[in-house]
């Protein structure tokens, strides 16, 4: 009698958990994205908005992540895109937060 809930238990906990990294996996691509573009020598925290934003949508958008939104800052030196949303959940009322971020070397021109 209790030996089947828990194995339906075991097998949901590996589905939410499963759900959780593809989710972390998209989120952490898609800032990587991002970086690398707001990184270029004439590129804008818009355009590491936009690249993560476009990657987003071609990874699955809401079935991949849901509700994400994509922030990024650009220093002189350094350019940081953070992509957050929410991973599907199998547990009704659960939605765990996915957040990654990811940072490069802003592209310059330097003297010899």
């Amino acid at each position: 009698m209790i030996l089947l809930p828990a194995l339906f238990a075991v097998m949901f906990l590996g589905m939410q958990a499963a759900l959780y990294y593809h989710a972390r996996t998209v989120a952490i691509a898609a800032a990587e994205e991002g970086a690398r573009a707001a990184g270029a020598e004439t590129a804008h925290e818009g355009t590491g908005v936009s690249a993560a934003a476009a990657f987003l949508a071609a990874a699955g958008g809401d079935d991949a992540l849901q509700n994400a939104t994509a922030t990024a800052d650009r220093t002189q030196t350094t350019a940081t895109v953070t992509v957050r949303g929410f991973s599907l959940s199998v547990i009704p009322g659960w939605r765990p937060v996915v957040t990654q971020s990811a940072s490069v070397t802003v592209e310059r021109v330097t003297a010899p």
